[in-house]
């Protein structure tokens, strides 16, 4: 088994060699800000202190504002600019994801994860992360009563294999990674409610894009038991601890806050 980040332990990954933080803190942060791209410019900011070793590992779990998180590959393509207004008349406010894959919506019935771990060789552990996270969502959802299983079902957005879906039917969780010198993060969201209200956005912004794809297979945990996002938050947690990893709430460090603000232009989108 690959030990990933931290572990209850402190064993030494066999991929990486001695993590930087041989400890079983996972330290977590529950807050969000707000506008969405603050938000995300604090995921950025705390991958990079990671990376400087100038903070531990650490694990965001929060709900997020309504918004829809374009991609690099979105951003390339013909119809990116109609897909951004899309989003905006939908509700949605549009900016530039941190970690890869293509369009993704976020909303108040859906939990986004953001974990940032030390990595000197990042690169060579990129699929026993993807296995890591993927495990530990579908654990947790397991908890709760669904059939999580990992894998891409047919027609899903944001299309990737290390996603967690509901009887191979429907997505419930996207995952992507980006990778700095030094550290690694893992992020991406889990729908807990509103099925609906993640195709609202997606499905003008995806044609706009000329994406192929299926709504219906986009889904959520309260359209397979009768749950809501409180319950998958702490099946989140429970997961994690099942995995290993010691979590410790903090608050959010005003220094984290003050390093996203001069970071969150790199995510707005005009």
């Amino acid at each position: 088994m690959i030990i990933v980040g931290t572990s209850r332990n402190a064993v030494q990954d066999s991929l990486t060699g001695a993590p930087r933080y041989a400890h079983p803190v996972l330290r977590l942060i529950t807050e969000s800000v707000d506008p969405p791209a603050l938000d995300t410019a604090v995921s950025t900011a705390i991958l990079r202190l990671v990376g400087l070793g100038d903070a531990p590992p650490t694990l965001r779990l929060f709900v997020p504002r309504r918004s829809v998180a374009f991609g690099r590959q979105d951003s390339v393509n013909p119809g990116f600019p109609r897909a951004v207004d899309a989003a905006r008349a939908a509700g949605f406010t549009p900016i530039e994801r941190l970690a890869g894959g293509k369009a993704a919506t976020f909303h108040e019935g859906t939990i986004a994860f953001a974990w940032a771990m030390p990595d000197d060789r990042p690169r060579a552990s990129i699929t026993a992360r993807f296995e890591a996270i993927s495990a530990i969502v579908a654990d947790a959802l397991g908890l709760v009563g669904v059939d999580a299983r990992v894998g891409e079902v047919p027609g899903e957005y944001c299309p990737g294999a290390y996603s967690v879906n509901a009887r191979g039917v429907r997505k419930l969780m996207g995952v992507g990674q980006r990778l700095v010198r030094g550290a690694t993060h893992v992020g991406g969201v889990v729908v807990a409610e509103r099925s609906d209200l993640v195709n609202v956005p997606l499905i003008p912004a995806y044609a706009a894009l000329g994406y192929a794809w299926d709504p219906a297979a986009t889904g959520a945990v309260n359209d397979e038991v009768d749950t809501g996002v409180g319950e998958v938050g702490n099946a989140l947690r429970d997961a994690f601890s099942r995995a290993g990893h010691d979590l410790v709430e903090t608050p959010l460090d005003p220094a984290i806050l003050s390093l996203a603000r001069t970071l969150s232009a790199s995510h707005e989108i005009a």
